[in-house]
Order: structure tokens, then sequence, then C-alpha cells
């Protein structure tokens, strides 16, 4: 079983795990337990042959799945094809969406759930490089 767990928080971070990637299952949230505010994350794990029990659509925010390992079959609306270890899946509102598991192996993936449209400015637009002493 998984058990998220807090291993560090600061006043502008948080660290937490879910374990092993390799022996996890189910689906675990990780918003509450970072305090994020952008996004939601979670982590999900299918066995060989089992798909999520149900299709969703969201309103208001679009979905990014990244295969870690495994492969298998992922639908929007009507249309179906097939993922795998490595794929990257965007999601936009207002579809329905589905994954299952096909290969031999666990499926493990991570959903990033965040606003449709909310992203502004973004990797270098939005960072600046700063001086400070490395403690690493």
């Amino acid at each position: 079983m998984n058990e998220l767990k807090v291993i560090n928080n600061g006043e502008k971070f948080a660290h937490v795990s879910v374990g092993n990637l390799q022996a996890f299952e189910g689906k675990q949230f990780v918003k509450d337990a970072t305090g994020a505010t952008s996004c939601e994350i979670s982590f999900g794990s299918l066995p060989t042959g089992a798909e999520v029990p149900f299709f969703h659509s969201h309103k208001e925010n679009e979905e990014n799945y990244i295969i870690l390992s495994g492969a298998g079959r992922f639908q929007i609306d009507d249309e179906a094809f097939d993922i795998a270890e490595g794929s990257v899946i965007r999601v936009s509102t207002n579809c329905d969406r589905n994954l299952k598991c096909t290969s031999a192996e666990a499926m493990t993936y991570i959903c990033i759930q965040a606003k449709e449209g909310s992203i502004g400015n973004y990797t270098m637009t939005d960072a600046e490089i700063t001086e400070r002493e490395n403690k690493m």
C-alpha cells in the first residue's frame, strides 16, 4: 500500500514522497500535502488489463499524463491510441478521457491537472539567474 510521506516543509517549499514507483499501486494525489496552488499532481498505477473504472471530463482544467512505465491505450472522446513509457498526453477541457494498461507489467503514470490557458511566462521568460552559495 502506498503511503504519502511528508519529508520536509519550509516556508517556501514542501517535500513529499509517494515511495518506490516500481512498487507503486493505485492512485495518490499530492496537492494537499504539498500545499500547491497552481496544479494538482497525482501518481497512478494500473495492473495488466486494468483500466480507470470510469470516463471523466474537466470543465476548467486540462490534464497532462506522463507514462513512466508500461504501455496501454488512451481514449479521448471516440479516439483511442497506443501509449507507452515516455508518452506525454495533454487532454483539454470538456472531453472524455480514460486509459488502460495492456502491457505485461503495470503501467505507472503521473497526471498533472492545471487550469487550461493559465500559463503565462514560463521557463526562462519567468526565470531569473541568481547568485547564491551552493551548499550541496
